[in-house]
């Protein structure tokens, strides 16, 4: 719960520092001496939208700092994700600093924040109803969150949310497979001439080197020929070297037998004549065996040019070839896989469909079954509250799937006989709107975890015995929480637990403004003054008194 409220040059107020208590806080005063700006302040610590203009004139900044007591364990989740150090009493302290400049600087247990953080911490700290502020029942959109906090169906929202996560992501996945699949067969098409071209044509490495040494040798085979022929006749023909070199073996070794020196070099000439034999041996088989055939010619030439064309598409190396069937016989794969995924995905989306469908008929159900619930015990509550002519209906229509169901919830009232149930925003008046939010919290009342709630001026438009039944509900949603009231009328004054008037003076030409905490003397001499205005008798004032001891009678019956 809120325990104090500190305000530095914030509009009318210089100073001031504010205790809570308990129970009902009440705060009275004067038209314009400053109550609404006390909500404002609250406000900017709570990280709501605020504007330079509340800085006080003359001023160049202004600050708030609000402290809290026995905070939930959702807030000290939040703060254990911001890594904001926890305080061991469960007090946590919000500040924030307004600059004219209109810089901001935000301050969760002396930690700096965003704006943005101490609003998320701030909504689960207290929740402000405003005559002309009731957003929560003039937004639709929120009224199915009452609801689920009167059917407590955290548990199946949950699953409903992950399951509506998953099939969410399935479907964007598949869409994005479909809108590719087009693309993909073509391409799939494409890589399947691809691989079969490459593979068929079967390209080894140094191919084309070889294929053109084989073609230089062809295309010169007549000089080959020639060539080899007369090499052969030289050597082996009738007047060639191995016919003279086996005369002169012959005359060598002849001269040997005779003379001693000779014999090494008739050996030598002998060894000469047989290395010469065997080289005319082979002359005559390279001259026998050469064959030229020019379609062999016209093979390779075609061979040549195919591989060529293929390093023009696949790589200008032959050792890139390869490279590039692997990289494409993978992207097949992928493409294929891809085409796997899509069968999957269908048979996910499928189940989770089917499951989506039937959490959402069970949180449809749970929802209805609490909004029939909801409706009597709002409208006991209306009626208590003086309203008992106004009708008070949960709509629902279907809606689409979203992340929170397939349920459109909106809060209709009639405020007379006959007359067909129509929105809140269009039917209810401010001091209608305050009534009925008084009877959903109270309805809630141990179904929120907020410890704080604000009303500013519920009582608008309201006197008589509707308000005495305001004040009484005030009195007994309090018991619960920590109900802090800017109020107008007498009967709820009565009911506080502890009873502030915001006084507003002028000094030296400036306007100021302080809050001070009454006993029961000032307390009676407050009522009397909101029961009579400035002129209070005596017996006004006895009567003030006397409403504030019936009241207190009153709280401890209740």
């Amino acid at each position: 719960m809120l325990i104090g409220l500190k305000i530095e040059n914030i509009a009318v107020i210089e100073k001031a520092e504010i205790g809570f208590d308990s129970g009902l806080n009440v705060l009275t005063g004067e038209t314009g001496a400053g109550k609404s700006i006390i909500i404002d302040s609250l406000n900017a610590a709570l990280g709501e939208r605020t504007s330079r203009e509340l800085i006080r004139t003359g001023c160049e900044n202004a600050s708030v700092y609000a402290e809290f007591s026995g905070v939930s364990d959702a807030v000290e989740a939040v703060l254990d994700e911001a890594g904001i150090e926890k305080m061991t009493d469960k007090t946590l302290t919000l500040s924030r600093r307004l600059n004219a400049s209109g810089k901001n600087s935000c301050r969760v247990n002396g930690c700096a924040v965003t704006v943005s953080l101490l609003k998320e911490i701030g909504s689960q700290l207290i929740n402000i109803h405003g005559q002309h502020d009731n957003q929560s029942l003039l937004a639709p959109e929120k009224h199915c969150g009452f609801i689920d906090k009167l059917a407590e169906n955290e548990a199946l929202r949950t699953e409903y949310k992950s399951v509506f996560a998953q099939l969410v992501s399935v479907k964007k996945e598949l869409e994005a497979l479909y809108d590719t699949r087009d693309e993909k067969t073509a391409r799939l098409d494409y890589l399947n001439f691809q691989i079969e071209e490459i593979t068929a044509a079967d390209v080894k490495i140094g191919e084309r080197e070889e294929l053109n040494k084989e073609k230089t040798l062809l295309s010169n085979s007549g000089k080959v020929v020639k060539a080899l022929q007369r090499a052969y006749a030289a050597l082996s023909g009738d007047n060639g070297i191995l016919a003279g070199l086996e005369e002169c073996a012959e005359d060598a070794e002849t001269a040997a037998k005779y003379y001693s020196d000779a014999e090494k070099t008739a050996q030598g000439i002998r060894g000469a004549s047989y290395e010469l034999a065997e080289f005319s041996a082979e002359l005559g088989r390279l001259k026998d065996s050469f064959d030229f055939n020019p379609a062999r010619l016209s093979e390779i030439d075609v061979r040549l040019d195919f591989l060529y064309r293929l390093s023009m598409k696949y790589g200008a190396e032959e050792k890139d070839i390869p490279d590039y069937l692997e990289k494409i016989i993978a992207e097949k794969a992928e493409i294929e896989i891809s085409d796997e995924r899509i069968g999957e995905l269908e048979e996910r989306l499928y189940a989770l469909s089917d499951k989506i469908k039937e959490l959402s008929a069970k949180l449809t159900e749970s929802r209805m079954t609490a909004a029939r619930e909801f409706e009597k015990a709002v409208k006991a509550e209306l009626e208590f509250l003086d309203m008992p002519k106004v009708t008070f209906v949960v709509d629902r229509k279907a809606t689409p799937l979203t992340s929170k169901g397939a349920d459109a919830i909106e809060f209709l009232i009639s405020a007379n006989p006959g007359q067909e149930p129509k929105s809140i925003a269009k039917i209810a008046s401010g001091g209608e709107l305050s009534r009925i939010m008084l009877a959903i919290k109270n309805v809630l009342s141990d179904k929120d975890d907020i410890g704080t709630l604000i009303f500013d001026e519920i009582d608008a438009g309201v006197s008589g015995s509707a308000a005495e039944k305001i004040a009484l509900k005030l009195y007994q949603v309090s018991k619960g929480r920590q109900v802090i009231c800017v109020t107008h009328l007498a009967r709820i004054a009565a009911q506080a637990d502890r009873h502030m008037k915001i006084v507003k003076s002028v000094e030296d030409s400036k306007t100021y403004t302080s809050v001070n905490v009454l006993d029961f003397e000032q307390r009676a001499a407050e009522v009397a003054r909101i029961t009579a205005g400035d002129a209070v008798t005596a017996l006004q004032l006895e009567t003030a008194k006397e409403m504030l001891l019936n009241a207190a009678k009153k709280g401890d019956n209740q």
